[in-house]
């Protein structure tokens, strides 16, 4: 039983599968507390009914996806063991998209960690990462994806994404910093100019 708050078929946005089609699972709970973020409905999980996991691998399959992405709230907040499980035995391919603040779980095809400085990472999270997603809302928090390029591995993916808020602020420095540093790319909220979910 997860706290499910919506479960949509779409196109991820963000990061380096942006324009790939994915089935979204979104889950409920999270005390990470971010300023800016989209998706505060999400962080009580005791206002979302608790959604037997067979029943949400039945719409992932009617979907006809082969790919989902697990976000939240923070979803490793809950044993995503047999969620992972179920969608392994259909043959999907598994994303999560996590803060990293509290421990894995579950079997995960490819892992996003986009770190927050309320609740940090663990080590051994930053050490599985796939993909490193660092908000950019001031020019302070350059200094903080330093830190976590410096945790992840040499194969890791890293990307800085404009807060969406502060866009026209911030774009330019981020610009400015990747051309100084390539092993960086800049991820955009392509699915907010794309007016889908």
């Amino acid at each position: 039983m997860l706290p499910l708050v919506e479960e949509f078929f779409s196109l991820q946005g963000e990061g380096f599968h942006t324009g790939k089609a994915a089935y979204f699972i979104r889950l409920g709970g999270c005390d990470v507390g971010c300023s800016w973020c989209d998706s505060r409905f999400s962080w009580n999980p005791d206002i979302h009914p608790l959604v037997p996991a067979e029943e949400i691998i039945r719409n992932v399959k009617n979907s006809g996806t082969d790919s989902v992405v697990v976000t939240g709230g923070e979803p490793l907040m809950w044993d995503l063991t047999y969620l992972c499980e179920l969608l392994k035995e259909e043959k999907i391919n598994t994303f999560l998209e996590t803060s990293g603040a509290y421990p894995l779980s579950g079997s995960w095809d490819w892992i996003c960690l986009s770190p927050k400085r309320n609740m940090p990472p663990s080590d051994d999270l930053c050490k599985v990462a796939d993909e490193l997603k660092v908000i950019i809302e001031n020019e302070d928090d350059f200094v903080w994806a330093e830190k976590y390029r410096g945790m992840v591995s040499s194969q890791c993916m890293l990307f800085l994404q404009p807060e969406w808020s502060r866009f026209e602020t911030v774009i330019p420095f981020i610009v400015s910093y990747v051309k100084q540093n390539p092993a960086w790319r800049i991820s955009l909220q392509s699915h907010k100019y794309m007016h889908i979910p």
